[in-house]
């Protein structure tokens, strides 16, 4: 029975959350997000003209999204460049991120997205996607609504919220089962649904209640970070 987290969280608790905007200057939007010690960072740049033309849209607007993690980011250095998780995580995080963007206007441009991992203790795609989120906003990209992210556990039989990397790797009982999730804020749809291990139908709905829930204390964060950076 899994009775303890590794730091001693509850079930329930999110790890310290940061979030700041406007830390890349020459991006049009930039946002760093933390959860703890997994650390990333979003640039936005555009809407600007799509090249090569061929790969243009006549119709509408096209995101485009780069997620990686840095090579010192993990214990273990990663090797530079891209890798079939990260092309992966890239697009699932456009995926995301794609409901809540009214870019259809923006015809022939494209809105790219570069996302950052400075530091990695698991729940990295789901820090990439608030940090993405809020950059977007701070870009003056048009959006109906955020999206918040967050990694949910079945760990034995208990539901935790924002798995660090130890609970990921747990073996013992039933082992471990990653469910990252992303919510929109205005109409609570889920954007983002993935699932990483066996989990009973039961506990999958108790697992996304848990990311609801997380999620709405992500979004006061992410809009009172917003809203700081306008009455400056």
């Amino acid at each position: 029975m899994y009775t303890k987290r590794p730091d001693g969280r509850k079930f329930d608790e999110i790890r310290e959350m940061k979030a700041k905007v406007g830390v890349v200057p020459r991006a049009n939007g930039s946002a760093l997000f933390a959860f703890g010690d997994t650390i990333a960072i979003a640039s936005v740049y555009g809407p600007r003209p799509l090249h090569p033309q061929h790969l243009q849209n006549p119709e509408k607007g096209v995101l485009r999204v780069n997620y990686d993690m840095l090579s010192f980011s993990v214990p273990e250095r990663k090797k530079p460049g891209p890798t079939r998780r990260s092309q992966e995580i890239s697009k699932v995080t456009e995926w995301a991120l794609l409901p809540a963007l009214q870019i259809k206007n923006f015809q022939n441009t494209v809105v790219d997205v570069h996302i950052a991992v400075l530091q990695a203790n698991a729940s990295t795609r789901c820090a990439g996607i608030n940090a993405a989120s809020l950059a977007l906003a701070h870009a003056g990209v048009p959006m109906t609504e955020l999206v918040s992210a967050v990694s949910i556990g079945k760990i034995d039989d208990k539901i935790v919220v924002d798995l660090i990397k130890e609970e990921e790797d747990h073996k013992e009982g039933e082992g471990s089962t990653d469910i990252p999730m992303a919510f929109l804020s205005e109409s609570g749809k889920i954007s983002l649904l993935q699932l990483d291990g066996k989990i009973s139908s039961k506990k999958l709905k108790e697992a996304i209640e848990a990311g609801k829930k997380a999620c709405k204390k992500i979004y006061e964060l992410q809009k009172k970070t917003l809203k700081e950076i306008r009455e400056e």
